[in-house]
């Protein structure tokens, strides 16, 4: 593959497909290489629409719009968009207590009871009976019962991350407004073949208007069809389906109640999970299956039974996934982003969070002029790690369910196929009462998720010794006094404004 950066010569980079993954690539092209002589050129089709499954975000969405210097205020409200303190996991576990956790994003004053509930999930793994469950130990989980912003009072000095919630079309529509300020020429074109040059690369798109577009370096935004990277390049696909077993979707829109709420609910049904994400104008709900265990209509029935929708004329649309990674993500002159270079089902956000790991390290490697053969390789392999273990961070989910009421849950839960090595080692280090920190980390696994959310995730499902056989803390073991930490996570939260009126405000300015 010839590539140069010669700041003599222009350089040609083509974006095929929208959406989310094409105009934030674009976006990010065009910020982090101006330095460069670069031109570059998205091509939509007007007889493909975007996917859009997702409509949250972890705190990297934030990361993103600062890099533009795009403001909350900008961009939030033309996408219907609002504020994520984390997710509420209801009905994956039966454990008495334990029937519902809250997975939150940091915040400074974690540091305060962080340590606090790391040791008492040691303590209660082996064997005593004190207070471990994850919700009354985070700031954020507070915030999100009481359906408050994690926007503090300009006096108070403790951040605390957040996603946010969007209407995925708006977004797509903003970002495509974004990357034409910085130059990005957008062409409206269905691309029909494509040309490959004596060393393998692509050289043009020809297009069903027939127009030959060429190009120096390609970036493949086509969704699950996988046009250049899959279906022209031949790079192979790694399937995640024997890990994990949802392949279908079903969303539909519900009105909105009296609150607002700053949080994702994520509700295990018979066959899935379905999702409620809070806008200013709308929920969005979804339900993600497996096709093996029932069939659309029954998902969809299911669905609008659980939402009170069941007789609504409300229409749902139903969508395929795709779970899995291509094996090079840049192969040849061509880079995968998006649904294009893999998927892994939406429980924990993390699209858009992929996203920009892609396209952020691609720079990175670009700007260095590395882009040889052996640095395409390692680029390769770091985002196969980080495809596989938040892959691995998915599957625990499914993996520390106690649901007894399908097959699907026995299904997952039993599933021999799902565990990698670095998960199975995890597994053994907490049932057997060792250091989980310590684990997480000799395993390189918190390069994916950090300590506290294997905690949250564990400690959440009630992964403990049953209620009968923990033993009283004792004298020397000096239990946390509960009642101080509430209280001060209740006082630390009066720092805090509604959502509803954050969001008022913002609009209002």
């Amino acid at each position: 593959m010839q590539m140069k950066t010669d700041t003599h010569k222009k350089m040609k980079v083509v974006i095929v497909g929208g959406g989310s993954a094409g105009w934030m690539s674009a976006a990010i092209l065009a910020s982090q290489l101006k330095h460069l002589n670069l031109e570059l050129c998205l091509i939509e089709s007007e007889q493909i629409g975007t996917i859009g499954v997702g409509e949250g975000s972890t705190p990297a969405l934030k990361s993103f719009f600062d890099s533009l210097n795009v403001s909350e205020e900008e961009w939030m409200p033309k996408c219907n968009a609002t504020y994520k303190c984390g997710i509420t996991f209801k009905h994956w576990s039966t454990k008495p207590g334990f029937e519902s956790y809250y997975h939150p994003f940091a915040s400074l004053l974690d540091n305060q009871t962080l340590p606090l509930f790391i040791a008492n999930a040691q303590a209660r793994i082996n064997g005593l009976d004190v207070e471990a469950h994850p919700n009354r130990f985070f700031l954020s989980a507070h915030l999100a019962k009481k359906n408050l912003a994690p926007k503090p009072h300009f006096n108070f000095p403790f951040e605390v991350h957040y996603g946010y919630h969007f209407d995925a079309s708006l977004l797509s529509a903003f970002l495509k407004e974004k990357a034409a300020t910085l130059g990005v020429h957008h062409q409206v074109a269905t691309v029909e073949s494509i040309e490959r040059n004596d060393h393998g690369d692509i050289a043009a798109l020809l297009t069903q208007q027939g127009e030959r577009i060429s190009g120096d370096f390609f970036v493949d935004c086509s969704g699950f069809r996988g046009l250049l990277i899959q279906q022209n390049l031949g790079t192979s696909f790694v399937s995640y389906k024997h890990n994990l077993l949802n392949d279908a979707a079903v969303a539909l829109g519900s009105e909105m109640g009296d609150e607002l709420p700053s949080q994702t609910v994520s509700t295990a049904l018979t066959n899935g999970w379905a999702w409620k994400i809070p806008l200013t104008n709308r929920y969005g709900n979804g339900y993600v299956y497996s096709g093996a265990h029932c069939s659309g209509d029954e998902a969809e029935t299911e669905l609008r039974r659980h939402l009170g929708l069941l007789d609504a004329d409300v229409s749902a649309r139903h969508l395929k996934m795709k779970v899995g990674r291509v094996e090079k993500h840049w192969n040849h002159n061509c880079l995968a982003v998006g649904l294009s270079q893999g998927f892994i089902e939406p429980l924990e956000a993390t699209a858009l969070f992929l996203i920009q790991q892609t396209v952020a390290l691609f720079v990175d490697y670009f700007t260095r002029g590395e882009y040889g053969d052996e640095f395409r390789d390692q680029f390769n392999r770091r985002v196969n790690r980080q495809f596989d273990g938040t892959r691995d961070y998915i599957v625990s989910h499914y993996k520390t369910n106690s649901r007894d009421d399908s097959d699907y849950w026995r299904d997952s839960r039993a599933n021999p196929n799902d565990i990698s090595d670095p998960l199975r080692e995890l597994y053994k280090c907490w049932m057997g009462g060792g250091d989980l920190a310590a684990e997480v980390k000799k395993q390189k696994m918190d390069s994916y998720y950090p300590v506290p959310s294997w905690y949250c995730l564990f400690a959440g499902m009630g992964i403990f010794p049953p209620q009968d056989r923990l033993r009283p803390p004792g004298v020397n073991a000096n239990p946390y006094d509960m009642a101080r930490i509430d209280d001060f996570i209740s006082r630390c939260a009066l720092n805090y404004d509604s959502h509803a009126q954050v969001l008022a405000q913002q609009v209002a300015r």
